[in-house]
């Protein structure tokens, strides 16, 4: 058969087909994509209270063993979280500064810079109702959005 040619390739019919499976897994794709990416969020903010939580603990126990100065009638806890990463002097050694966080960590659901995204709670204030006053206490997100675990990230 000198006159006759075999054309290969796909069919429309065929080209079709695999575009839309391809098109149903790429949508089957992005909600798990979406979630991944929730949850390292998550992970992130879980360490960044951590680490600030650890900073506030440390500074309250240097300031109960007696290693820097505390106002008369203080609660103890820091004024603020930029003196945790300022330092304050070790009243044992005047010479060294106690540092109690390399830098204040983001909130990764927040774009504020230099953790100007925390809202602070003062000693003074009730658990249910954050307030910041003359010093910190603790910090929570202020994130509106609620947690794989079902709880309000900024409950945690």
């Amino acid at each position: 058969m000198i006159g006759s040619k075999q054309v290969r390739g796909f069919t429309l019919v065929e080209l079709l087909v695999t575009l839309a499976i391809l098109g149903i897994l790429a949508t089957m794709l992005v909600p798990v994509a979406q979630l991944q990416i929730q949850r390292a969020k998550e992970a992130q903010l879980r360490d960044a209270l951590r680490e600030i939580r650890r900073g506030i603990d440390d500074y309250k126990a240097a300031a109960d063993d007696g290693r820097i100065a505390k106002r008369a009638g203080g609660s103890g806890y820091p004024q603020s979280l930029q003196v945790l990463v300022e330092g304050v002097p070790d009243l044992r050694d005047p010479k060294r500064k106690l540092r109690f966080l390399r830098h204040i960590p983001a909130d990764p659901f927040s774009a504020a810079p230099n953790g100007a995204d925390w809202m602070l709670r003062s000693y003074a204030s009730e658990a249910s109702d954050p307030r910041p006053g003359e010093d910190v206490y603790d910090v929570v997100s202020r994130a509106t959005g609620i947690g794989l675990n079902g709880i309000s990230y900024s409950k945690w």
